[in-house]
């Protein structure tokens, strides 16, 4: 079985096959704690092999996830703020202003953590990424980067974010990155790892790695390229081309420019991703699960996959109110 597939076996255990609870009475409490208690083994093993195959990279391939953590959080300041509201949207905060929000070591660490949360979040649907103080992110923190400058240890890190952002972008929540001043470099790259792009006036997106003289390095330049194409993705990585709002919705990149509210531009994305998270969050997630398939798997294997993921809303509590009301033409 492809990794892909054993991803969607393992998302469907773990929230359809919910454990079957029988009545137990008098000697039988122990058997129940025995059973819990395997339970709760077993599902911690699912949930670590779901991980693992969320991820690109684990040490068959040489990566050694405790040895770069161990580097970088020498490299400290700045946090990755998570906050998980009750209509179901969590927002991601990149938060380091003085350094136009660039991630130090501990802020990749903790960005890996973050999405670990989001990951076990049952009722989440949707999620915001956005940045502290009106701008989006400029990337790595050149301390972090110029005490890890040997290959190895950038190989490392490289793994670690690619690890972090595939897994960001494989959440089955809707996700939405909003771009409000600068997103350059790694921050431009991780914008590609939301499924929609929001920008504001006078904002811009930047693959300035060239100019370092590098190329993306978290995953950017493949997103990049499924979402303009390779022409167009040639030319801003090539030449370092900065992307202004109307530019980048005329190339797909973005999806929408905010003009500002009075609310601000957080609660307008609020406002914004909230038709596509409309419903039970069941449903909201298999869409995205769908999505995912369709975009990363073969076709054969893609249809399976969707095959799968409907048998586990078919017939569920959503579908059986929706034929009651007869919601289907309204």
């Amino acid at each position: 079985m492809g990794c892909q597939q054993f991803q969607v076996r393992l998302l469907w255990i773990q929230e359809v096959s919910a454990p079957r609870r029988t009545e137990q009475t008098g000697g039988k409490h122990c058997n129940m704690g025995i059973f819990v208690c395997r339970n709760s083994l077993r599902m911690l093993n699912v949930r670590w092999l779901y991980h693992r195959c969320l991820s690109l990279y684990n040490s068959n391939h040489g990566f050694n996830e405790a040895k770069i953590k161990e580097k970088l959080a020498q490299f400290t300041g700045g946090s990755v703020d998570l906050s998980k509201m009750d209509n179901g949207i969590a927002e991601i905060c990149i938060n380091n202003p003085s350094r136009m929000n660039a991630f130090t070591g501990t802020m990749m660490i903790e960005l890996e953590e973050r999405i670990s949360d989001l990951e076990n979040w049952k009722n989440g649907k949707g999620l915001i990424v956005y940045g502290a103080e009106n701008t989006f992110c400029s990337g790595s923190d050149l301390n972090a980067v110029k005490a890890i400058s040997n290959p190895q240890e950038g190989m490392m890190m490289c793994m670690l974010m690619q690890n972090t952002l595939t897994r960001l972008q494989r959440l089955p929540l809707i996700s939405v990155a909003l771009i409000q001043g600068k997103a350059l470099g790694g921050g431009a790259e991780l914008c590609t790892a939301c499924d929609f792009r929001l920008m504001t006036e006078g904002s811009e997106i930047r693959f300035v790695h060239k100019q370092m003289g590098l190329v993306p390095g978290w995953g950017g330049a493949a997103r990049l390229i499924h979402l303009i194409g390779s022409r167009h993705a040639l030319k801003l990585l090539s030449g370092a081309l900065r992307v202004h709002p109307e530019n980048a919705l005329e190339l797909g990149l973005a999806d929408n420019i905010l003009l500002g509210t009075e609310d601000g531009f957080l609660s307008e994305a609020e406002n914004w991703i909230m038709p596509y998270i409309k419903g039970p969050s069941d449903v909201s997630r298999a869409v995205k699960k769908v999505i995912i398939s369709g975009r990363e798997q073969k076709l054969e294997d893609a249809l399976r996959t969707e095959k799968e993921i409907f048998g586990t809303v078919w017939g569920g509590l959503a579908n059986l109110q929706a034929l009651a009301k007869g919601t289907k033409h309204k």
